[in-house]
């Protein structure tokens, strides 16, 4: 069977690159999807909301959201970028909305109204879609590609599109390297840290924003919210930082300290001060006096400098102040490992930069390859940022394709 376009796998990516192309052009187009399901990342992401994009709408503010990857995008973000993935799905009758931390969403708060956009505009333009049927080889032969699959199925092809997600699993790293690609190895990019430590223990779901946690003897830093777990420290302010130190991180064996400050917009020792004149018969257990900080946190926090529960603040001792504001501005953690949802895992790595020309997203080494998504070394922080820049390398492969002509004058069958 021949196509002029085959997509190997039916994500975020794959879909846009292979809608993009069909309704740019009158080339067939067909989907592998390995697994049963399409879409799943999406289903998933946004804990069911699906974060579709950020509210960033200058292309350069934009790369700099991606750790791995920003200067490549600079070009591709001023031909598609957020603004043009709002009109594309405004186009396709589903209203995004734009929450306080910039994170955009579909105004019905539900991820298969994602789903629904993408799978129908794929059939509208005539893309077909195949599912348990994974890609287990390709090689070129002649001007075109013939790929097998783990069901006996064989298909040729003028163009080839891999968009296998990140290259953590085998198959999605085995595709690009056959045909003479360099991968950077796949590292873990988006993870909370394992903390145990008596401060947060039974504080779970507690979120404090904002806050700055930076990386002891190490540049990294970050901030935003930051979210109690039961395993440890995540929310947004945790993951930008895992993102950034992703493959300094993971060289250091995922066990580091952190100095997290609860109040980075705060003179605590200030309030502290005021406190002490002002309220100087109350327990400073009774109450936070940082609207940030829930309560059940300030008493562990209080209690890990050292105070006694009793303590009012005329009776704060020079000493206990000191350490208070030590607990409330750099209060070190000992990470002990990552803790990570693996159907929303994401890494970085993938096909170097470098073998891709970023303009059209094909191969710089074989002609009629080309590339999006994950699979590619780029990857964004935490806010929706992998999904733009699924969109925007789906939609610059797909462009290309659907303008350029077919490398057969003939069809075979």
């Amino acid at each position: 069977m021949y196509f002029d376009l085959i997509v190997i796998g039916g994500g975020a990516a794959g879909f846009f690159a292979a809608t993009t192309c069909a309704e740019n052009s009158s080339k067939s187009v067909l989907i592998l999807e390995k697994t049963s399901q399409l879409l799943q990342k999406v289903k998933i992401s946004g804990g069911g909301r699906c974060n579709v994009t950020h509210d960033c709408f200058e292309p350069r503010d934009l790369s700099r959201c991606y750790p791995r990857g920003e200067k490549s995008l600079i070009g591709p973000f001023h031909r598609f970028g957020a603004a043009d993935t709002v009109a594309w799905f405004a186009d396709r009758g589903v209203a995004l909305k734009t929450e306080a931390d910039g994170r955009m969403f579909p105004e019905t708060d539900r991820s298969q109204t994602i789903i629904d956009a993408l799978l129908g505009a794929a059939d509208a333009a005539g893309v077909e879609v195949r599912t348990s049927n994974a890609v287990t080889s390709i090689v070129t032969k002649e001007s075109t590609f013939e790929l097998g699959t783990d069901r006996g199925d064989h298909y040729r092809a003028a163009n080839v599109l891999i968009a296998t997600g990140g290259t953590r699993n085998a198959a999605g790293a085995h595709l690009p390297a056959s045909l003479g690609h360099e991968l950077l190895p796949a590292t873990p990019s988006l993870f909370t840290f394992k903390i145990k430590d008596p401060r947060l223990v039974d504080l779970l779901g507690l979120s404090v924003t904002p806050a700055n946690v930076s990386i002891s003897q190490s540049k990294l830093s970050s901030r935003g919210p930051v979210l109690i777990t039961h395993w440890g420290l995540s929310g947004p302010g945790i993951l930008k930082i895992s993102a950034w130190g992703a493959r300094e991180l993971a060289g250091r064996d995922y066990r580091f300290d952190i100095s997290v400050n609860w109040l980075p917009d705060e003179d605590v020792a200030a309030t502290i001060t005021g406190k002490r004149s002002e309220e100087g018969k109350r327990q400073l257990a009774s109450r936070s006096p940082f609207a940030t900080i829930p309560k059940r946190l300030w008493l562990r926090l209080v209690a890990a400098a050292g105070i006694p529960d009793s303590t009012t603040w005329s009776q704060l001792s020079k000493k206990h102040a000191t350490s208070l504001i030590h607990q409330l501005t750099a209060s070190i953690f000992a990470v002990d490992g990552k803790a990570t949802n693996k159907d929303e895992f994401v890494t970085c790595g993938g096909v170097a930069r470098d073998e891709i020309d970023f303009k059209t997203m094909q191969s710089k080494l074989v002609p009629g390859l080309y590339f999006a998504g994950e699979v590619v070394d780029v990857d964004g922080i935490t806010g929706g940022y992998n999904f733009q820049n699924a969109w925007t390398s789906g939609f610059h492969a797909g462009t290309d394709i659907a303008a350029s002509q077919t490398r057969t004058d003939t069809h075979p069958g």
